[in-house]
């Protein structure tokens, strides 16, 4: 077991101020871009000291210069320590195992292992679990609200306490079985060499309707974010509105790609003109190429502009219920938050953390009201694309 060093908060946030300068560009894909953006400290171990802000922090252009985070420093929670199992939901690129790395460098006496499945996938397994009273995990980590959603409505969640979900805003821990720990939001990039800002609307109908974005607008259909989407706009306009849509982006031919990754840099290439992606793919197009004739819109309250969040929660019948509170914990911390915004270009969930780089904050964002809960009824939006001939 290697020695441990304390630092005071006052050091471990002093390198706030030093960016890195392995820069982002060069990397190519999406596991490539989420991946990267180490600081230049290294890995722990070598000279056996803990990670510093740098290390939690990532590099690039849209990282020179930023503040010391806000909110609660690790240093400022207990230790973690004993053994933790994460049902990993997702987690794109290797980004969220490369945090808990970071954790296990932190703490000794730390050991966070995980089971990365897809989402949709590990939510079923664990409510099969729940119900055989043989839970293998301690917390559920999920990239997606509506897998959280749909374990806890089964009952295989715990209640979180307020000290675990009160660094989170309101909106991001409903009804305190989960927690969200970085947002993203539903954007529109556009190829600015084909419009204006001015010139983009703010409402997703148009680009059912109007000849200017009549084979020039791209989708990632099978894309979990994509369905997501759909079944938010179930909820606010009902199915056969929803429908008419999806008919009429048929009739404007709109372009299919495999990932929302791939429709951004579509959009940058002059392919398209623009598409429908999460909002941190325009984001990771320009950290590769800052120069790219791309930017991003936002839609007025609806589907379009949906806030979604990767969140997590502790399992009933997990073995260490009260270190995965203390886990979720960190995650909400300033490190881990900065961790967010900066290797993946996420939505902070606290106060004093801001969004990267030309990034609006959440408040200035105008998402649609809806019931998060909502997000879990996924079947029927598949059911829906596969009857409109979206799907297979």
């Amino acid at each position: 077991m290697r020695e441990r060093r304390t630092q005071s908060r006052r050091r471990f946030l002093a390198a706030a101020g030093v960016a890195s300068t392995t820069a982002l560009a060069g990397c190519s894909g999406i596991s490539g871009v989420l991946g990267g953006g180490d600081g230049e400290d290294g890995e722990d171990g070598e000279d056996g000291e803990r990670p510093s802000l740098t290390d939690f922090r990532g590099s690039g252009e849209y990282v020179a210069d930023r503040p010391a985070p806000g909110g609660t420093s690790v240093e400022e929670l207990p230790d973690l320590e004993g053994e933790l199992a994460v049902y990993l939901g997702g987690g794109e690129g290797g980004r969220y195992t490369n945090l808990m790395d970071l954790f296990n460098q932190y703490y000794d006496d730390f050991e966070v292992t995980w089971d990365t499945q897809p989402s949709s996938q590990l939510a079923n397994t664990i409510v099969q679990e729940h119900e055989s009273g043989a839970t293998q995990a301690d917390v559920f980590w999920s990239v997606d609200i509506g897998s959280l959603a749909y374990v806890s409505e089964n009952g295989a969640a715990t209640t979180l306490s307020s000290d675990t979900v009160s660094p989170a805003f309101e909106r991001y821990h409903p009804d305190d079985t989960w927690v969200g720990v970085a947002g993203r939001s539903r954007a529109i990039p556009y190829n600015t060499d084909e419009f204006s800002e001015s010139e983009m609307p703010d409402s997703i109908d148009a680009f059912a309707t109007e000849s200017r974005f009549a084979g020039n607008v791209g989708w990632a259909p099978t894309y979990g974010a994509f369905h997501g989407f759909v079944t938010a706009m179930r909820h606010i306009r009902g199915d056969d509105a929803t429908r008419e849509w999806l008919n009429g982006m048929l009739d404007q031919d709109v372009n299919r790609y495999d990932n929302e990754y791939l429709v951004a840099q579509a959009t940058a290439n002059g392919e398209l003109a623009t598409g429908f992606a999460n909002h941190y793919y325009t984001m990771l197009v320009l950290a590769g190429s800052e120069d790219a004739p791309i930017d991003l819109t936002f839609t007025k309250n609806d589907a379009g502009s949906l806030v979604n969040a990767a969140g997590a929660s502790v399992l009933e019948g997990a073995s260490e219920p009260e270190l995965g509170e203390n886990f979720l914990r960190h995650l909400l911390s300033a490190e881990a938050q900065e961790f967010f915004a900066t290797r993946g270009f996420g939505y902070p969930m606290i106060e004093g953390v801001e969004p990267v780089g030309p990034l609006p904050k959440l408040s200035e964002l105008e998402p649609p009201e809806l019931d998060f809960q909502k997000l879990s009824d996924i079947q029927p939006t598949l059911e829906l694309l596969r009857d409109v001939g979206i799907l297979s």
